[in-house]
């Protein structure tokens, strides 16, 4: 899996989150916004499997933590949704156990919560996201 390859998937996924967003706006479950996206995924060809559940393998053996993450894109990139305020750092640690165990590079923490004005390359783009990475091209966050 190339660099390329990530970044136009994760690109993808983004636009899909933003257009789920545009149609549904704020203010609702985090229930509503994951079964909108699964079908704004289906609607752009995009795969994935939801709630994924995600075993720890401890010496050998797989154990049932009872964790799931919300998406799992194209088996290249671990996607989680909420829809929250703010941002804790346990939802950070969710996604980074996550990429872990499922042995994935990249990762997006996407909050549906707000339209964000972001400034770049000297022009005002109007955008509804804002990121950063946790480490080094590895893990994305988006406020919509």
């Amino acid at each position: 899996m190339t660099k390329s390859y990530l970044d136009d998937l994760t690109y993808r996924i983004v636009g899909a989150a933003i257009e789920v967003y545009k149609n549904v706006g704020a203010g609702l479950l985090e229930s509503v916004y994951h079964r909108c996206l699964m079908e704004e995924f289906k609607q752009r060809g995009i795969q994935y499997r939801s709630e994924l559940n995600v075993p720890i393998d401890y010496e050998g053996i797989d154990l049932d933590a009872n964790l799931r993450c919300d998406f799992l894109v194209e088996e290249a990139i671990v996607v989680e949704l909420k829809a929250v305020d703010l941002i804790a750092h346990v939802f950070e640690a969710h996604l980074l156990t996550y990429m872990k165990l499922l042995k994935k590079l990249k990762g997006i923490l996407i909050n549906l919560i707000v339209l964000i004005f972001l400034k770049k390359v000297n022009k005002l783009l109007l955008m509804s996201t804002i990121g950063y990475c946790l480490t080094k091209s590895m893990c994305t966050m988006f406020l919509i």
